[in-house]
């Protein structure tokens, strides 16, 4: 069968034109649920080594920190400071007994009996005073629940919108010795006290550890009624999830606290 040149190149122009018709049919159909930009990080992630450590575009992360944008919480407070906290000696003797040590002779004693207590001179969360009648000294129990009071009352600051402060414990385990000494300037003070276990610290209301880098900005100033509402509030929520008895003691100036 012959056929003409005529004939040949319509068959052969009408058979590409169907053949392109197909092909752009078919590319329009695998490309139409992706889009350019997926379509350049798949192309970039195929010709990329396994090991390779992809760099977020400038488009998808700005590289810089958001501002904090969080609505700070309302500082409550309690009611009533001798309500919220009326848990007197007798009580919290019971506790000590339960939980406490043998009382120790002096500072040398404690040294040696480590296997029962801990140190506690040293913390992120705390800072200790000064110790003239008390050494830095406390029973497991009694120390994780002062270092929980510590890290709650830094994340209570930090949800408020108050500058960090560290609580400052004032009185924590006393040896026979110290009693002494403390009854001779004070005849109030009990002989039979709860700190003689290790059990019992005192946290101070009216005074507070500010934090801040040294070389910085200073940082905003708190008045410590601000900072004694917000750790109120910390020791509230302690005292009433069973973990501590608390005493608000008003010549003093601390909160009186012992495990439980």
């Amino acid at each position: 069968m012959i056929i003409s040149k005529t004939a040949y190149l319509h068959g052969f122009t009408f058979t590409v034109l169907i053949l392109g018709i197909v092909r752009l049919i078919l590319s329009i159909s695998d490309g139409k649920d992706v889009n350019p930009q997926e379509k350049g990080d798949a192309a970039a992630s195929d010709s990329m080594p396994e090991n390779s450590v992809v760099i977020p575009s400038p488009q998808k992360e700005s590289g810089q920190i958001a501002p904090d944008t969080r609505k700070p919480h309302r500082i409550l407070s309690v009611r009533r400071f001798d309500e919220a906290f009326p848990d007197a000696n007798d009580v919290q003797l019971l506790s000590a007994w339960k939980w406490g040590v043998k009382p120790v002779a002096n500072t040398e004693e404690a040294e040696k009996r480590k296997n029962e207590l801990v140190y506690i001179g040293a913390s992120p969360w705390f800072h200790v005073d000064r110790l003239r009648t008390s050494i830095p000294y406390l029973v497991p129990k009694a120390a994780i629940l002062l270092h929980d009071i510590g890290r709650t009352f830094y994340d209570s600051l930090d949800v408020k919108g108050v500058p960090l402060h560290k609580i400052i414990a004032s009185s924590v385990l006393r040896s026979k010795e110290d009693i002494d000494k403390l009854r001779r300037h004070n005849l109030n003070a009990t002989e039979n006290s709860c700190h003689l276990y290790g059990t019992t610290f005192d946290i101070c209301y009216n005074r507070y550890k500010t934090v801040e880098d040294p070389s910085g900005p200073s940082r905003r100033t708190v008045t410590n009624d601000t900072l004694k509402w917000v750790l109120s509030e910390v020791l509230r929520d302690m005292r009433e999830a069973g973990r501590c008895y608390v005493k608000y003691e008003v010549k003093q100036g601390c909160f009186h606290i012992t495990v439980r």
